[in-house]
C-alpha cells in the first residue's frame, strides 16, 4: 500500500498495516518516545495495536527533544 510518511511517498508491502508494525516496520528506535499522528490526528498510545493506517494516508513520526534553560 501507498502512504505518505514524513511527507514522503512510501509502499509498504503489508495487507493490513497497524502504527505499532509500522513503527517496528520503519525500525524506529525508542517507539515509547515517539507520537504518532495518522490523518492530522494523535494516536493515543494505548491505540497502537489496533490504529489501522489504509491506502493514502498520511502519517507523521513526531519526535519530542529535550532542551536546555538559558540563565
Amino acid at each position: 500500500m501507498r502512504i505518505i510518511i514524513n511527507g514522503e511517498a512510501e509502499e509498504i508491502n503489508e495487507a493490513e498495516l497497524t502504527v505499532s508494525r509500522l513503527l517496528n516496520i520503519k525500525n524506529i528506535e525508542s517507539p515509547d518516545m515517539v507520537s504518532v499522528q495518522v490523518n492530522d490526528t494523535i494516536v493515543d498510545r494505548a491505540d497502537y495495536d489496533h490504529k489501522q493506517i489504509s491506502q493514502d494516508d498520511e502519517v507523521e513520526f513526531l519526535y519530542f527533544m529535550g532542551g536546555g534553560a538559558c540563565s
